[in-house]
């Protein structure tokens, strides 16, 4: 067999492109997709951890606001409940004085009204007298 020496040549540079494309390109190409990977991983894992604490706190929240409006609601109605029970105290005070008041001026109403009918009758029995004495031009014991 004859082998040609250029054969030997052309093997040696495809063994040495080989072997500087492999330690210069393909491992270095190799590792950097590979810390691209790990990075794109450890995200993604940062991201579910990211996405289950924010659905956690959104439930916090939510169950907090729903606390909260339960107690204002709360605090509103015993409020409502307070106003009510003060409107109902005041409303029976203010019946309770103007029936007072109405008990007061109905007594003050017929104490008037006797006094105005005990002077009417002495005006009346004056009056009487009067007349008689003119007409009959004299005193009536």
């Amino acid at each position: 067999m004859n082998l040609d020496l250029s054969v030997l040549g052309v093997i040696f540079f495809v063994l040495l492109a080989t072997f500087l494309l492999n330690t210069l390109l393909f491992k270095p190409l190799l590792e950097v997709i590979r810390k691209r990977e790990s990075a794109v991983e450890s995200a993604r894992t940062l991201a579910q951890t990211s996405q289950a604490e924010a659905a956690s706190a959104a439930a916090e929240f939510e169950a907090r606001v729903t606390a909260a409006r339960g107690e204002v609601y709360r605090q509103m109605d015993d409020t409502r409940r307070d106003a009510m029970a003060r409107r109902a105290e005041l409303l029976a005070q203010t019946r309770d004085e103007a029936n007072a008041q109405i008990a007061e001026a109905s007594e003050r109403l017929r104490t008037e009204a006797d006094q105005a009918r005990a002077r009417l009758s002495a005006d009346a029995e004056a009056l009487g007298a009067a007349i008689v004495d003119r007409v009959l031009d004299r005193k009536v014991p």
